[in-house]
């Protein structure tokens, strides 16, 4: 899901279980008196998974200060760490993730060769000026001048109290015109839910628009031009975003609207349901590998399938699933303080886990499975909406999909016995729908597709015959 929007906090979270949390901040100064602003690219190779890395270093009067930017991690700006210098050996230091990296500075071919050290990981990590960044193809990203209508709309969220921004596209020369709602992954998503190079939610809004629906994209709570905190929002706080966007779209009595749905993706896809299950304005709902398993047994289920398809050695495997099992399950049960649950958990990784991780990573995989979004979302069964929707639900996922794995959630799909539901899984196609080898998320990136043409037409087929 999310993103899974991520690959969003289900994608984020299994990414960070599998790379050892790898997510730091690094670089700055002056090496043999050679200045070395700007920015630098490497990659570390990871159980045949490679991780790009980008550093920007700039000059602030007599001092250094450099960002980073893990791109297949979603994570952008990093701050910087800790940076020592001598003549040409360069010492970089993270101590809060437990990361060490020590490097030598080569002026005669300008890069910097160096290691990468975290736990029990030891990984070559060499830095050169060479932008792998600039090459990146998108060929169904859409180009203006665009054949509608598209407009720059505020709402606003008066439960809590915060205004969001985003763009409503309509079609043009149509009297009357259905119109949908995106609701974006897990992770703090642009209206684009612009991930790794690609901008999905802006290829299906030019689509469908193209072809007579109107959309409403907007930037989540705290992203872009919207107002709020991500950090702290629930999938549940999320939802009344969503709510506030239909309560716009009925206010403007200058749209002829046929019918209103939601097309929710991977954390979107739970979303959708929360709403369509007590909102008689919802006339349909779309869900794009929308999870439908309790969060605590998708978190399981992909973090197996990923780390299987990584090489990882199945007694590993295992054993992982064991230790995170009890975690989850430990914070589906409590009812304690969010300090006693943090250490509870301390106290059981300690005991149980035989990890290659040290006490610093230990504490931030903690931190990131007690956030307010993780500990709702381990605990919430899609379930107990999905029971409650009475309107027609178009569910596709992908069968190669290793962050909602398509068999599973279409099982329990299948097993609401709902009538007004159509499942569909589709071959080929990885997390964010496009046509992949492995589905693995290292693969969102290199592969310039943003999303199938199968999909869009089925969407769009679907939709138009609500309507």
């Amino acid at each position: 899901m999310i993103t899974t929007k991520q690959v969003g906090h289900l994608l984020i979270n299994t990414m960070r279980n599998i790379l050892l949390l790898i997510c730091f901040a690094l670089m700055s100064s002056f090496i043999q008196g050679q200045e070395i602003l700007g920015d630098w690219y490497g990659s570390l190779q990871i159980q045949g998974t490679k991780l790009p890395l980008v550093f920007h270093i700039k000059k602030q009067d007599s001092s250094y200060s450099t960002t980073m930017d893990s791109p297949k991690q979603m994570a952008i700006g990093l701050p910087v760490a800790i940076t020592t210098v001598e003549n040409s050996q360069l010492l970089l230091e993270a101590p809060a993730m437990g990361i060490k990296y020590t490097g030598e500075y080569d002026h005669t071919q300008e890069i910097i060769a160096g290691t990468f050290q975290q736990g029990g990981l030891k990984l070559a990590l060499n830095l050169s000026r060479d932008n792998f960044t600039t090459a990146i193809n998108r060929p169904q990203e859409p180009k203006e001048p665009f054949p509608y209508h598209a407009e720059e709309i505020r709402f606003y969220n008066e439960s809590d109290d915060i205004s969001l921004a985003g763009t409503l596209t309509t079609p043009e020369g149509l009297e009357k015109f259905p119109v949908v709602i995106l609701i974006s992954g897990s992770g703090p998503q642009n209206r684009n839910e612009e991930i790794m190079g690609h901008k999905p939610f802006l290829l299906i809004s030019d689509f469908l628009t193209r072809h007579g629906i109107a959309v409403l994209r907007y930037d989540d709570r705290g992203v872009g031009k919207s107002e709020g905190e991500y950090a702290t929002a629930t999938s549940k706080d999320l939802s009344r975003d969503t709510e506030a966007a239909i309560t716009y779209l009925k206010s403007r009595k200058d749209l002829k609207i046929s019918k209103l749905g939601l097309i929710g993706h991977s954390e979107g896809g739970i979303i959708a349901p929360m709403i369509a299950s007590k909102s008689k304005d919802v006339d349909f709902i779309v869900l794009l590998a929308g999870a439908v398993l309790r969060g605590k047994d998708l978190l399981l289920l992909q973090k197996k399938l990923i780390e299987e398809k990584s090489g990882i050695h199945d007694s590993i495997v295992n054993r992982s699933q064991e230790v995170f099992h009890g975690a989850y399950e430990l914070i589906a049960s409590n009812t304690k303080t969010n300090d006693a649950l943090k250490e509870e958990l301390a106290a059981y990784f300690k005991e149980e886990t035989n990890l290659s991780i040290n006490a610093a990573q230990t504490n931030s995989l903690i931190e990131s499975m007690t956030s307010p979004w993780m500990q709702y979302f381990i605990k919430y069964d899609p379930t107990t909406a999905l029971k409650e929707v009475d309107i027609p639900i178009l569910a596709l996922f992908g069968k190669k999909d290793v962050q909602v794995p398509a068999i599973e959630n279409a099982l329990a799909l299948e097993k609401l016995e709902n009538k007004n539901i159509e499942i569909i899984q589709m071959e080929n196609l990885n997390h964010l729908f496009q046509e992949s080898k492995t589905g693995m998320p290292n693969e969102y990136s290199e592969i310039e597709q943003t999303m199938s043409p199968k999909v869009l037409n089925l969407m769009l087929e679907w939709i138009l015959e609500r309507d």
